[in-house]
This record gives C-alpha cells, sequence and structure tokens, in this order.
C-alpha cells in the first residue's frame, strides 16, 4: 500500500523486533558454546526492551499520538523492507563477531528507514520523532557492539 500511517510503521517495527527476539532466543536455546547462549540471550532482551519501548509509543499518556496518526505517501516495499526480512529469517551465527555483525546490521538498516522518514517528514513533529528513533538506534548499535566485545573476551 502506497499511504501508510506513522503508527504502521513503528507497528512493523515492533514486530520485527519480536521476530528477531525470538531469533536469537532460539539460536540461545541450540548454541554449543555458553559464551555464545549468553550473547544471543543478551540480544534476545535488548530486542524485546526495543519491542516494549515502542509498545508503549502507543499507550495514552504517550506524547506521540498525534504524530503516528500522521499519513504519508511511500511507494517503496513498507512495511516489508526487504534487507529487514532477510535479516530476521537468517540464521543465527557461529561465532561472536558474526553474531555482532547481524545484529548491528539490522540496528543500522532500522536507523536508515527512520533517518529515510524523518528527511521525507511534512512537519517538525513527524522529524523530531524519526529523528530520536533513529538516534536512538545508533546509540543502541554502539551499546551493543561494547557489550558484545565484552562475552567475546570471557
Amino acid at each position: 500500500m502506497r499511504y501508510n500511517q506513522v503508527k504502521d510503521l513503528i507497528e512493523w517495527a515492533t514486530g520485527y523486533h519480536g521476530r528477531m527476539a525470538r531469533q536469537y532466543s532460539a539460536g540461545a536455546e541450540q548454541a554449543e558454546h555458553e559464551r555464545l547462549a549468553m550473547a544471543l540471550t543478551y540480544l534476545a532482551d535488548s530486542e524485546l526492551k526495543m519491542k516494549t519501548g515502542l509498545e508503549a509509543l502507543f499507550h495514552d499518556g504517550s506524547d506521540h499520538h498525534e504524530v503516528l496518526e500522521i499519513w504519508f505517501d511511500d511507494s517503496s516495499d513498507f512495511p516489508q523492507p526487504p534487507e529487514l526480512d532477510a535479516l530476521a529469517k537468517q540464521s543465527v551465527a557461529g561465532s561472536i563477531d558474526e553474531l555482532t555483525e547481524t545484529a548491528v546490521e539490522s540496528h543500522r538498516k532500522l536507523q536508515s528507514l527512520y533517518e529515510h522518514r524523518a528527511s521525507r517528514a511534512k512537519i517538525e513533529p513527524e522529524e523530531t520523532f524519526f529523528s530520536a528513533l533513529a538516534e536512538g538506534h545508533n546509540a543502541e548499535a554502539r551499546k551493543l557492539v561494547a557489550s558484545m566485545q565484552e562475552f567475546d573476551d570471557i
């Protein structure tokens, strides 16, 4: 569909974080090495926190209710960016480095999606909203890399 509301994108992103969390949890259960299982559990927890954070935007007390109702025109593959769906479907890596690379790529792709929406925003609150989401993913990616390095050092 060409026309969507901001809430459609946020609902999609919420589901995406949920899919990634389930993938990481399943990988943790199947991991042969304790370090890899711990890293996967950490990533699953991180994805669940991001999912919960996005879900909070839909609650009555959220300051973002008006922004969520904004319509936008996007002829791309939204709400199914193919590269993100491919990441959510790919098998879990066999090493901490591969796992870090996949997780960071996922964050960067979502960050790019939010930056794209911010650049196409028609009003300032929409731009501010998506810029904040993009900055949050950038910060989360940096934190993730530092945390994953700690698992690699164990």
